[in-house]
């Protein structure tokens, strides 16, 4: 595959370097492995949102703010609740007594990184403040717009469905999400390293990028290469998803759109200014995964969203990626027990 030639080899070693310096950063105090943050700081650089689904205490509070410690950006943390308010989020105004006027108090969603911590434990009103400001990168208080900073990233943390207290997020506001990404339990070394330094200080994390650094890197993923035969296969990948036999909700143009980019972020950190099909295939569970929605009778069976993912890349190939050819009607999926609980 040939390159563009957009960026050149200084640009692409800094991109490497960067990635580096952050996650040597994150990585002191953060266990856990280098996959998760790479993904987070791919979709920074992609201008996009995350959404950290797990079980409780598997330190996504901790990841957050070293990420955003990490790449120097101002950071915020909301605690959702169900009596958390709309205005709580984006700000009021207030009358100031002093000036005898209105004046405007900004809400934790004005900064860089904005952890929305337990998200699903808002009810639906709270959670579509959310959304202007994700897509549009602005809020609008009692009539007036205001912009949000550069960069903007939300990133939220979700608690299964199982648990008591939680909301189903509406499908409008998952489908801004960027990437999900499934933390899973540590591993037995891990978790022996966490009892390990966990009565130690802790290790200070040091900016490795200046926010305009970052928004530099941000601007070359549009110089990230796609050669057209990899956009047919990424259309025909989404496309699938939506004649699947086993989903009722398939992935949205907007998962397209996201894949792509993704992609072009995830090469950029790799030191390359061209696309390959593998990273496409990487990206291909955290970008598509929670856009999917299986039927009724498919959960009942166990099947997942992420089954009917993987038996879609498994069953789409490159070679057949040619404009005006649609992708083929798959078969009933076997459950993936690897993908389930």
């Amino acid at each position: 595959m040939t390159t563009s030639g957009a960026l050149d080899h200084s640009k692409l070693a800094a991109a490497v370097a960067l990635r580096d310096r952050v996650l040597a950063e994150v990585g002191k105090v953060y266990i856990g492995g280098e996959d998760v943050p790479l993904l987070i700081l791919a979709a920074m650089l992609a201008r996009g949102h995350v959404l950290l689904e797990g079980v409780p205490g598997l330190a996504k509070t901790t990841l957050a703010k070293a990420m955003a410690q990490a790449t120097g950006c101002a950071f915020r943390r909301i605690q959702f609740t169900p009596d958390l308010l709309p205005a709580d989020i984006t700000g009021t105004y207030i009358f100031n007594q002093k000036i005898h006027e209105f004046e405007l108090r900004r809400g934790p969603l004005f900064a860089q990184i904005v952890l929305a911590d337990e998200i699903n434990r808002a009810p639906a009103k709270t959670q579509s403040a959310l959304l202007e400001a994700m897509q549009e990168r602005q809020v609008t208080i009692e009539g007036a717009t205001q912009p949000l900073p550069e960069p903007f990233l939300v990133l939220a943390t979700q608690n299964p469905v199982e648990q008591e207290g939680v909301y189903l997020l509406p499908e409008a506001q998952i489908d801004r999400f960027l990437v999900r990404i499934q933390l899973e339990y540590p591993s037995a070394a891990d978790e022996a390293r966490m009892l390990q330094t966990y009565d130690k200080p802790v290790p200070a994390v040091a900016s490795a990028v200046t926010v305009d650094e970052l928004l530099g890197f941000a601007a070359s993923v549009d110089a990230v290469h796609v050669e057209e035969k990899l956009m047919q296969y990424i259309v025909r990948l989404v496309q699938a998803t939506r004649t699947h036999p086993r989903v009722a909700l398939g992935a949205s143009p907007r998962a397209s759109l996201a894949l792509m980019r993704q992609s072009k972020a995830w090469a950029l950190l790799q030191g390359r200014d061209y696309v390959t099909p593998d990273d496409v295939r990487r990206m291909l569970r955290p970008v598509l995964e929670h856009r999917v929605m299986v039927t009724t009778d498919a959960a009942i069976e166990g099947v997942t969203s992420a089954a009917v993912v993987k038996d879609v890349a498994v069953r789409t190939r490159l070679s057949d990626a040619q404009p005006g050819v649609t992708a083929p009607k798959p078969d009933v999926v076997i459950p993936d027990p690897d993908a389930q609980g």
